[in-house]
């Protein structure tokens, strides 16, 4: 375990996990502000990046881990990003559509801000996020984050313009 908070522990995403990853990855409606869902071959890619990330930097998207029933019901965590000429560091979440609107993102996210900061030593955190993205927008926000700047970015052949929010420490 990375990260328990009252409802919710965060750990490793393995292999074990590909199916709860293809519940999230797989559904058109989550899946919007990627364009489409992803194929049996996208998501394992998506899971060995993660693996990757813990290996490189001992941090990158968790398994969000409901404990009533001990069942994988997201994913949030850190990772670098590129934004415009450099690498930022970022909070990112991604639930399945079935726990959406129950505060499990923003619970999620406030941790791994305090985790960024406390344990990472971290100057500042954000969350990147496509503009037509107004529910992760908001957990941003409630991650006490400020929008500062925009950025297009292009992927699976569309130009996305995404907004990145922003929490210094202080």
């Amino acid at each position: 375990m990375i990260l328990e908070t009252e409802r919710l522990y965060l750990r490793e995403m393995n292999q074990s996990d590909f199916g709860s990853l293809c519940r999230i990855l797989q559904d058109e409606e989550t899946m919007y502000a990627y364009e489409g869902a992803f194929s049996d071959a996208e998501v394992q890619e998506w899971l060995d990046r993660q693996i990757s990330r813990y290996q490189k930097w001992n941090f990158g998207l968790w398994a969000v881990i409901l404990k009533e029933t001990d069942e994988m019901i997201g994913q949030c965590g850190l990772t670098m990003q590129p934004w415009k000429a450099e690498e930022v560091l970022e909070i990112g979440y991604l639930f399945e559509r079935k726990y959406w609107h129950k505060g499990y993102a923003a619970e999620a996210a406030e941790a791994c801000k305090k985790y960024a900061f406390e344990r990472l030593k971290a100057d500042e955190v954000c969350s990147i996020i496509r503009d037509t993205n107004t529910a992760s927008q908001r957990v941003a926000i409630r991650n006490g984050m400020v929008m500062a700047d925009t950025w297009v970015k292009h992927y699976r052949g569309v130009d996305m313009p995404h907004y990145r929010y922003v929490i210094k420490e202080v």
